[in-house]
């Protein structure tokens, strides 16, 4: 989706989980296994510093963020000061179903509690966290039952609005 918004727009697109692997030089799963969540969110909070500078200096870009990044109050606001914030909304069984079809998602995601099941994980990671992602959102747009390119559009639609 964010690759489809950023050649709609035509600018970059940057994952910031993506950055941190490069960075890291090992997938986020061995991160968190290896030197744990703290380091992990250090370095995704350098990176989404970057981003939002660049950002403040008058880059376009897209930004995609991992579901935690909202846990650090200075990276909502380094998001919110740099450019718009969407929150993109759909269901817990929708983002697990999602989850399990991506082989890339299934595979570099690493497991935040520990849950025997990625559904129960997933609906008890999006109740804590959905207050979160609501306090950092400019705005939202569901996804659910959208293909990549229709929440791409109901995106521009909202930003460009």
């Amino acid at each position: 989706m964010g690759r489809l918004l950023a050649a709609r727009w035509g600018c970059a697109f940057h994952d910031t989980d993506e950055i941190v692997a490069a960075r890291a030089q090992k997938p986020v799963a061995r991160i968190f296994a290896e030197d744990g969540e703290p380091a992990f969110r250090d370095l995704e909070s350098e990176v989404i510093e970057e981003l939002a500078a660049r950002a403040a200096l008058g880059e376009r870009l897209v930004v995609a963020t991992g579901g935690g990044a909202v846990l650090r109050p200075a990276n909502v606001d380094a998001l919110r000061r740099s450019g718009t914030v969407i929150w993109l909304v759909a269901g817990a069984e929708e983002l697990g179903r999602r989850i399990a079809l991506d082989p890339r998602s299934s595979a570099q995601r690493p497991s935040l509690t520990g849950s025997a099941s990625a559904a129960d994980e997933v609906a008890q990671v999006l109740r804590a966290r959905e207050p979160l992602y609501r306090a950092a959102a400019h705005a939202e747009v569901s996804t659910g039952g959208r293909s990549p390119a229709e929440a791409a559009e109901a995106i521009l639609t909202v930003v460009t609005a």
